[in-house]
């Protein structure tokens, strides 16, 4: 028999994924500018596809905040108080924290928050089986909401870590919004460890979202294969292409499904025209300069402290205080 599960479940916030998938198909195709949220990119084939992403040469981000964990962790740490708690909004398996989870002091507990369950459980397995004296204790929940803290654990001094730069999938407005959500779990004083992808030259921004190998384009592709198999439609995906492009005015790159013929697709009995050429936006990545996340966090009232990149700038890892 399999052990009861020790995570903390949050119902409420929980999404009912059938449900919302296709309410957002629904809403977002009957646009006049056809969009679908980022956040349905990542069912199990996305997932799998994503993890591939972060290790083509081609995509950066992934490899260069590793290699600034690792040459700051002490740094970052040092300011952990005894007995702190680590909250990680959107943790998926945890691999990066562990990074900074061996340069932590002893005595500090971990709360990972994500949505899928099971890669909390494989993250709480192994990080216990690595560090016997850490204290993991996952919350299944989304992250753009408040984190309910165990009440053994309201008292002690938090910090907050948003590895990733997955900030950037939200326009500047969302962005401070949700550093905003971040202050309900992480009272006054509190700091916050962020990951932000640096502006860099157009050229190289574009190839990391059109890999050589293909693999963003099916990871983009993924979404209509998961209306079809979720949703009762049978979209020849052939009929679709990837297309990622930089828009200067931004900021930000840009992720399209774009319909290379004129067409009718159905998705649970509903039809939905498409012109040849007409694109449905299914992801923004938006890129700053040090000056504009900084300007951004005062925003939400958190007050910028150290920053660190790698030595060709091309990505950043930046301490914020709640003030």
């Amino acid at each position: 028999m399999r052990p009861a599960s020790s995570i903390a479940r949050l119902p409420e916030l929980l999404p009912e994924a059938e449900g919302e998938f296709a309410a957002a198909v629904f809403e977002g195709l009957s646009r006049p500018k056809k969009s679908l949220p980022c956040r349905f990119f990542y069912d199990a084939r996305g997932s799998e596809l994503f993890e591939e992403i972060t290790r083509l040469p081609e995509y950066y981000p992934t490899r260069t905040e590793a290699q600034i964990l690792n040459t700051h962790a002490d740094e970052m740490v040092e300011g952990f108080a005894a007995g702190a708690v680590l909250i990680e909004f959107g943790a998926g398996s945890s691999l990066k924290t562990e990074i900074l989870l061996a340069r932590a002091a002893a005595g500090l507990t971990y709360v990972p928050v994500d949505v899928s369950q099971s890669a909390l459980e494989l993250g709480k397995i192994r990080l216990e089986r690595r560090f016997p004296g850490l204290s993991v204790r996952p919350v299944v929940g989304d992250f753009s909401h408040p984190v309910a803290i165990a009440p053994d654990l309201a008292a002690r001094p938090r910090v907050g870590l948003f590895p990733g730069s997955t900030i950037g999938n939200l326009t500047p407005p969302e962005a401070v919004d949700l550093l905003r959500t971040f202050k309900a779990s992480l009272p006054r004083g509190s700091r916050l460890i962020i990951g932000i992808d640096l502006k860099k030259d157009a050229r190289q921004l574009v190839l990391a979202y059109n890999d050589a190998a293909g693999v963003t384009a099916e990871f983009n592709l993924n979404l209509l294969a998961r209306i079809n198999r979720e949703l009762g439609s049978s979209i020849d995906p052939v009929s679709f292409r990837h297309e990622a492009i930089y828009e200067p005015r931004e900021g930000r790159i840009e992720m399209h499904l774009v319909s290379t013929v004129e067409q009718v697709v159905w998705i649970s009995g509903r039809p939905f025209h498409f012109d040849a050429g007409e694109r449905i936006h299914t992801e923004n990545s938006y890129k700053y300069s040090i000056a504009q996340f900084h300007e951004l966090a005062r925003a939400a009232a958190w007050a910028p402290l150290r920053v660190w990149t790698d030595a060709r700038r091309l990505f950043s890892v930046h301490e914020l205080v709640s003030v």
